[in-house]
């Protein structure tokens, strides 16, 4: 279960940006997460601050040994919650609020991708699935959907030379009635 402080820090679109980034890019410099987020230095360092209280990210050496810039990097790479997990009816809230900014946040993306995808060379994926599970059962399936993506992530040779685009994907389980 995720502590309420992490779910908060990483619900900040901004904050979900610098996460987005730190994925694809890993370490980063302050100012570059201003030029590319097109936010301000201070602003930046704010939200750098508020990730980092939370655990998310950490300060790390800049790849050049230069120690007068300010470089940043994940500590973790997934995050996990639900409503449900909050035994306070203010956490739940705070939590159930994030879930919702999330889906959000993946459908917004879908929905961009559909928009240009008829003009892009560039082809994605759909797929989903039914199936009898028991929350356990429900459970495993979300940790062996973690594994594989981070298997298939890490598998990635990225000195290869090759063109290489970013690439979303995201998953949901859930109980439903048919």
């Amino acid at each position: 279960m995720e502590n309420i402080s992490v779910i908060t820090a990483i619900s900040h679109p901004l904050r979900r940006r610098i996460i987005d980034r730190l994925l694809l890019h890993g370490p980063t410099q302050v100012g570059t997460f201003a030029r590319v987020l097109d936010a301000q230095v201070g602003s930046i360092s704010h939200h750098l601050r508020m990730l980092q209280k939370a655990g998310v990210i950490e300060q790390t050496d800049a790849p050049d040994g230069d120690r007068r810039a300010s470089w940043w990097r994940l500590a973790r790479r997934s995050f996990t919650w639900s409503a449900a997990d909050f035994e306070s009816p203010a956490d739940a809230l705070l939590a159930r609020e994030a879930e919702r900014a999330n889906v959000r946040h993946q459908l917004d993306r879908l929905s961009q991708w559909y928009r240009t995808s008829p003009t892009s060379d560039l082809e994605g994926f759909n797929t989903d699935s039914l199936a009898w599970a028991t929350q356990e059962e429900l459970n495993d399936l979300h940790r062996r959907l973690n594994t594989m993506l981070d298997d298939w992530r890490s598998s990635i040779d990225r000195e290869d030379r090759q063109e290489r685009m970013p690439v979303y994907f995201f998953a949901h389980g859930f109980p439903t009635k048919v």
